[in-house]
């Protein structure tokens, strides 16, 4: 097996600030809020998983790849912003926002439903990272990007071959396709815009928060970055899941709407000032 990349192996001596652009950085620094929130969710799922020992096993490691994605992007995001203290916004994020860590069950209605969130989570990781990448100019963030959004492709595989695994009775594919359009229905929730706030509003206090202005935000910046490969990508892992052929006729037909749709709504975000 592979070595795993770590900090040292970012090539950090190249940074240009000069290919820094402003909305990127913003998208940048709520998502290594998110990312190194991950030890709550290890905390969930270990508890969803209790006597699955392998599963919690690849939980674990998910769990610190997951946070070393946050610190990676942290430290672009102080590169980028001298002023940022990621520090000061974490301890912000997480004075307002946390899920529940005393659950035993899935919040999903089943053990097999949880791992389809889950694939679905790492489908709109990867394409949003490789998205990134795409944007971005500057080297160092593009080199991170890709790390993650690789990462996070193989966390998917990690999740979707565990959902395999169970011996236990697993959603149907119809229980599975309303699984994900529950998690992709979450898009707007209080975490990404809890970390988009946190993250880009002065710590003053002077900024009340608003979670819907703010999820606004957030999907500004982030559907601005797609195109329409990632978007493609991302309808296609989701439908793996799910358990639909990914590139059958009607998940073609399916990714034309989605993109027309995405498109639609990235021009929109556009013009709204915030």
């Amino acid at each position: 097996m592979s070595r795993h990349w770590t900090l040292d192996d970012i090539r950090w001596e190249d940074f240009d600030a000069s290919k820094v652009d402003p909305d990127i950085l913003k998208a940048v620094k709520a998502a290594a809020l998110v990312e190194f929130n991950a030890p709550d969710y290890v905390t969930y799922l270990c508890n969803v998983f209790s006597d699955c020992p392998d599963v919690k096993e690849a939980i674990h490691k998910w769990g610190d790849e997951e946070v070393q994605h946050g610190q990676a992007l942290a430290r672009w995001a102080e590169l980028a912003d001298p002023d940022f203290s990621f520090e000061d916004a974490f301890r912000r994020f997480r004075e307002n926002y946390s899920i529940p860590l005393d659950a035993i069950e899935s919040v999903r209605g089943s053990r097999g439903g949880e791992l389809i969130a889950r694939c679905v989570v790492e489908s709109g990781t990867s394409s949003y990272y490789s998205a990134i990448r795409d944007a971005t100019d500057e080297p160092v963030l593009k080199q991170i990007a890709s790390n993650v959004a690789a990462d996070e492709f193989r966390h998917y595989k990690l999740f979707y071959d565990q959902f395999h695994s169970l011996t236990e009775k697993v959603p149907s594919r119809f229980g599975r396709a309303r699984v994900a359009l529950g998690r992709v229905s979450e898009a707007d929730d209080d975490e990404l815009a809890s970390a988009f706030y946190a993250a880009n509003t002065p710590f003053d206090g002077s900024v009340a928060y608003d979670r819907k202005a703010y999820a606004k935000a957030y999907e500004k910046r982030a559907f601005a970055l797609y195109r329409r490969q990632h978007v493609e990508r991302l309808v296609s892992m989701v439908a793996k899941a799910t358990g639909v052929k990914p590139h059958g006729w009607l998940m073609r037909n399916l990714s034309k709407l989605v993109w027309a749709f995405w498109d639609r709504r990235a021009k929109q975000l556009a013009r709204v000032a915030i």
